[in-house]
């Protein structure tokens, strides 16, 4: 088997393609051929030992992936050799076989492409997993997107549009708020790359706020973070739910008083937490999104795909927040 090493710490540049032994399943375990790979932010975060889950090394990056089941493990009765499946592998995804838990591996629809089931499970997961189960989004409230582009960006804004939401877009260029709108996006909010200024964070409060209507907007769903995080949670109405998803522009400091004055909550979503400690929650979940997948509401927007070989470029162009969508590394 090939894989795309991280040996020593470093950013996408320090990746090595090398040849391994093909590994064997063991216990619960089955042993996938890889046909596709999604890339995703923690990717980036893992090979520099930024990221909460630091493997020994040598290990390859890539924490989810499609392909079909070659081999079972001991007691491996819910699959079978053939099965086209994904699996959420935390890492080892950038690989052309992997061995993964059996018990996080699921069989997906004949209809799905390797390439959109490779990019499915992570965005959409961590996204309606953030809106049902941690902000209970309802009807006719209001979502705001930070980072509305990236991938779990636009998962949240067909989520959103499929719970009956009015769905808010913010993004960082006209490129990316005209791709929210063909997703369904009602509003878009082009914002400052720099926020530290106190008039441009009280700017884009006051214009959060403006499309909402009302006093506020409902929900915040915040992939970005930094600067951007204190104008978000000022602009939430009473009541109003704050998830915290993600922190590439840096972790916020949020003023407390903020959360009285406005009856809010500001709520952590983690989703990879929540898969292994609420898994019937999961599978349940799981079965909503590949129903709305069914039903044509939701489908990766997979922007850019990249060989195996070239997994580190697929790495720098999410590191410059510069996607559209999804990125896939194939291993074809």
């Amino acid at each position: 088997m090939k894989a795309m090493l991280s040996k020593e710490v470093g950013g996408p540049e320090t990746l090595v393609l090398e040849d391994l032994p093909t590994p064997e399943p063991g216990k619960n375990q089955v042993r996938i051929k890889v046909h596709a790979a999604g890339v995703n932010f923690p990717d980036t975060l893992i090979i520099r030992d930024m990221y909460q889950m630091k493997p020994p090394r040598p290990f390859a990056p890539g924490g989810e992936i499609a392909g079909e089941v070659e081999a079972l493990g001991e007691g491996v009765t819910h699959l079978a050799v053939g099965d086209r499946v994904l699996g959420m592998t935390g890492f080892g995804g950038f690989a052309t076989q992997v061995v993964a838990d059996a018990g996080r591996v699921i069989k997906i629809p004949d209809s799905m492409p390797y390439e959109e089931a490779a990019c499915f499970v992570l965005t959409y997961g961590t996204s309606h997993h953030a809106l049902k189960d941690r902000a209970a989004i309802q009807p006719g409230e209001s979502l705001l997107i930070l980072g509305a582009a990236g991938g779990v960006g636009v998962a949240a804004i067909e989520l959103g549009k499929a719970a009956g939401a009015k769905v808010i877009a913010a993004v960082s260029s006209e490129e990316k708020a005209q791709f929210c709108r063909d997703l369904g996006a009602d509003e878009t909010i082009i914002y400052s790359r720099e926020m530290s200024d106190r008039a441009t964070q009280k700017e884009f409060s006051n214009e959060i706020k403006k499309l909402a209507s009302g006093d506020g907007v409902d929900v915040v769903y915040d992939a970005v973070g930094g600067d951007y995080a204190e104008p978000a949670v000022r602009a939430l109405a009473w009541k109003g739910r704050y998830l915290v998803v993600g922190f590439p522009a840096g972790i916020p400091k949020i003023p407390l008083n903020l959360t009285l004055l406005k009856g809010c909550q500001i709520v952590g979503v983690f989703w990879g937490a929540h898969t292994a400690r609420e898994p019937q929650n999961h599978v349940e979940n799981m079965g909503d999104l590949f129903r709305l997948y069914g039903e044509g509401k939701i489908k990766p927007r997979i922007s850019a795909s990249y060989p195996l070989a070239q997994a580190g470029d697929a790495l720098n162009l999410l590191s410059d927040r510069k996607v559209l969508g999804k990125v896939v590394v194939t291993m074809a």
